[in-house]
């Protein structure tokens, strides 16, 4: 897939999540097969621009292209400064949040609040496509609710003002996360644009992923919530797709190097303190689906500075290997 001049390969997308698709966490997505990683969303409120928040946000530095830059707001005009700033910065594909259900970004009529008007979203996405000369993406979700997805009229729309491509989230904004994601929908809108269309929502397997893209018919997948914890899942995904093969799940020796470099990245990018808070909810990702979860649970919330989280998630993925080579001897 294409979005622009990028060749998008393979053609598997780390979604956009706030407080999750920070540099560190794109650039190991990267590193595992990921094609294409897109940054937490940039408020276009230029008010917001110079936080430390949003500095680091817009740090892109050594980061492999393209990189992609995702803006959320509802006003065309401050949208397209922000484009404009963002391509300033290093964005070489602008992408915009039409998609996050989040009250608090719904009451500010901003992310999947926009599909309510179409006439607004024309109006953003011609102010946005109009003001960079890089591709522009859209992220939506079928509809606002179940009796209004009006999912193929906002691509219609999209497609007519220049979006280069779309990524659709198979809920509504009112389903938030809650069920399981629609991919009729999905499938309805690729087959009535002409642009790359990427299918998201629940693909967290790569038997999933391969069923929906055969449904769908879509260009490309867009992976969220499933990569949490587990980064490996382009890759997993990536070979079976190219062989059919189902790819062994990582050695607790390489989940520890894996997890170890994260965390190093964390500290260095945050700093000590802020490093070692944010790097908690990564940890307790990664031990979601083990059984031994709680007592890992433990280790991440002893420590307190970088080189004790550093030591006492070595020591725990030690044991795990040990045990691991114990029951295979």
């Amino acid at each position: 897939m294409h979005i622009g001049p990028h060749a998008i390969v393979p053609n598997l997308i780390l979604a956009p999540m706030a407080g999750v698709t920070d540099k560190p966490f794109r650039q190991l997505c990267k590193q595992l097969g990921a094609g294409l990683a897109v940054s937490e969303m940039t408020i276009a409120d230029p008010k917001l621009w110079h936080t430390r928040k949003s500095r680091l946000r817009m740090d892109h530095a050594g980061e492999p292209a393209p990189i992609a830059v995702q803006i959320a707001g509802y006003d065309p005009q401050m949208l397209a400064d922000a484009a404009r700033y963002n391509v300033d910065h290093g964005a070489e594909i602008i992408d915009i949040n039409m998609g996050c259900p989040a009250k608090k970004v719904c009451n500010v009529w901003s992310g999947s609040a926009l599909l309510q008007d179409e006439a607004l979203v024309a109006r953003i996405c011609e102010a946005v496509v109009g003001a960079v000369s890089v591709p522009v993406t859209l992220k939506i979700r079928t509809g606002w609710n179940r009796a209004n997805r009006n999912g193929v009229t906002i691509a219609k729309i999209a497609e007519a003002a220049g979006i280069a491509a779309l990524a659709v989230h198979g809920r509504t904004r009112e389903d938030l996360y809650q069920g399981a994601a629609e991919y009729e929908t999905i499938r309805a809108i690729k087959q009535a644009v002409a642009i790359p269309v990427s299918a998201n929502g629940d693909i967290d397997s790569p038997a999933k992923a391969k069923a929906v893209l055969e449904h769908t018919g879509c260009d490309a997948l867009l992976i969220g919530r499933a990569a949490q914890g587990r980064p490996w899942i382009f890759r997993e995904i990536a070979h079976f797709l190219a062989t059919g093969e189902v790819l062994p799940e990582p050695t607790p020796n390489e989940v520890r190097d894996l997890l170890l470099g994260h965390l190093d990245a964390l500290h260095a990018f945050y700093g000590e303190v802020q490093g070692v808070r944010i790097a908690r909810k990564h940890l307790g990702w990664y031990a979601k689906d083990r059984t031994e979860n709680e007592a890992f649970r433990q280790v991440v919330v002893r420590a307190e500075t970088a080189a004790e989280q550093r030591r006492l998630t070595a020591d725990y993925f030690d044991r795990l290997a040990d045990a691991s080579w114990r029951s295979a001897a």
